[in-house]
């Protein structure tokens, strides 16, 4: 099996997480950092979206599989009739990076390739 690229570039911060501020569970991880005083980026992951490159990177971070991290309560979700979607992780990925209101968050991502999912928020401190 071929090495997982980097998520991001080394030159970014250490941590970076993908947050939506209208989400409670994305603002309290994000207070979390803050309280904690760690330098992290804030990557608003709706206006900028991961590439299927970097899901797949931060899935394999994860230790998940694409329809695991998909919130199929989602109206897009339910458009695009996720549920019955096929296992295919690879369409899975593309589907989640065109549509990613479809992928959960927030997202707690460390420069040499670990990651957390912040449900609840509390999860991400394992990574500080």
């Amino acid at each position: 099996m071929p090495p997982v690229p980097p998520v991001y570039d080394p030159a970014m911060a250490d941590l970076t997480l993908w947050h939506n501020p209208r989400c409670s569970k994305s603002r309290g991880a994000k207070q979390i950092l803050d309280d904690a005083g760690v330098a992290y980026e804030e990557r608003r992951y709706l206006e900028s979206p991961p590439t299927a490159t970097e899901l797949d990177a931060v899935l394999t971070a994860l230790g998940m599989e694409p329809w695991e991290l998909a919130r199929l309560g989602e109206d897009r979700a339910k458009e695009l009739a996720l549920r019955d979607e096929p296992r295919d992780r690879a369409r899975w990925i593309e589907l989640m990076a065109a549509n990613p209101v479809l992928i959960e968050r927030p997202i707690l991502v460390t420069s040499d390739g670990r990651a957390v999912v912040g449900r609840p928020p509390e999860a991400i401190q394992g990574l500080l």
